[in-house]
């Protein structure tokens, strides 16, 4: 029931471009807590595991204590994807050497088939995405569904080897909780990029 509701208020929430982008004052609640009294918005209550690039089998929780920055993407897109991660890398160099060990920056894929965890470590190695804070994750079709949903990213088959999907770069907080989005390709990456170095000082 918990998982349900997660998906729902979260669903209602990303309906908003950007959130709560009236206070820069960002607060996130203990890291000392368990995995129970987590935020009800925490995305660390998805039961799903996912396979890496360097094929490590992790839930999300394993990656509690960090700032996330979340992409959907798959790595034969020759349009859309080149600028989502053209957008990422431009926000993680823009993060000052003393805070890049509090972010975590995550490459999900949308096409699991493909995207098999030899394929997403030579997408990371061919775009200079090898370092430790690149995490690139593929999981069953089921549990990518899931997450788009929670990410409010809609995605569609349109050939065997294409996608149309939202282009959306999503930022969580210690906890797991969506604290803002940024959406568009291309876009001014200012607020992104403040929001999480507020979220990674507070680590």
């Amino acid at each position: 029931m918990k998982l349900i509701s997660l998906i729902i208020i979260l669903i209602f929430c990303v309906s908003c471009s950007k959130l709560n982008n009236e206070n820069t004052n960002y607060q996130t609640q203990p890291f000392d807590i368990s995995v129970s009294e987590l935020p009800d918005l925490s995305i660390f209550h998805l039961p799903a595991k996912w396979t890496t690039q360097n094929k490590e089998v992790i839930e999300l929780q394993d990656l509690r204590g960090r700032v996330l920055v979340m992409v959907m993407i798959y790595t034969s897109c020759q349009v859309a994807c080149p600028r989502l991660v053209a957008d990422m890398r431009s926000i993680e160099s823009e993060i000052a050497k003393n805070l890049k060990e509090n972010v975590k920056y995550i490459l999900v894929s949308i096409d699991p088939t493909t995207d098999t965890p030899e394929r997403l470590k030579s997408f990371a190695l061919e775009n200079q995405m090898n370092d430790e804070q690149w995490l690139f994750l593929q999981g069953d079709e089921d549990s990518v569904l899931e997450f788009a949903a929670v990410l409010g990213v809609r995605y569609k088959k349109v050939s065997p080897v294409d996608f149309s999907h939202s282009n959306i770069i999503s930022v969580f907080d210690r906890n797991g909780v969506l604290v803002y989005q940024q959406q568009g390709l291309g876009v001014d990456n200012k607020e992104t990029v403040n929001i999480i170095r507020a979220l990674a000082k507070s680590i």
